[in-house]
């Protein structure tokens, strides 16, 4: 696996930061037209959610970075858990081979 390391630190993945979530009756979502407000559930200057694979691995706060928004980490978990979080949606990879992922990283990058 440390061969293909490289390789695998260049794959591009998805990354999501989630301002918010919130439950509406499906009529209110038919309903919605341009112009129309979804109060969610957040305060503005709370922190905002950051998901990999649809899992969260950190969280931060909004901030404006020239024309566009970017998001000041203020917590990332550890690079295990990062890991696992790459793994298959359903059940994602076993510690084990996380935990050998990350040593192999961690080995890389060193």
């Amino acid at each position: 696996m440390p061969g293909n390391l490289d390789q695998i630190l260049k794959i591009d993945v998805p990354v999501v930061v989630r301002l918010a979530e919130k439950q509406i009756p499906l009529g209110e979502v038919l309903r919605l037209v341009p112009g129309a407000i979804v109060e969610l559930p957040k305060s503005a200057d709370a922190e905002l959610s950051l998901l990999v694979n649809n899992r969260e691995i950190g969280c931060g706060t909004a901030v404006k970075v020239g024309e566009n928004f970017g998001l000041r980490l203020s917590f990332i978990g550890d690079l295990k858990s990062r890991v696992r979080a790459l793994g298959p949606s359903d059940d994602g990879m076993s510690s084990d081979e996380a935990e050998k992922l990350a040593e192999a990283m961690l080995a890389g990058q060193l």
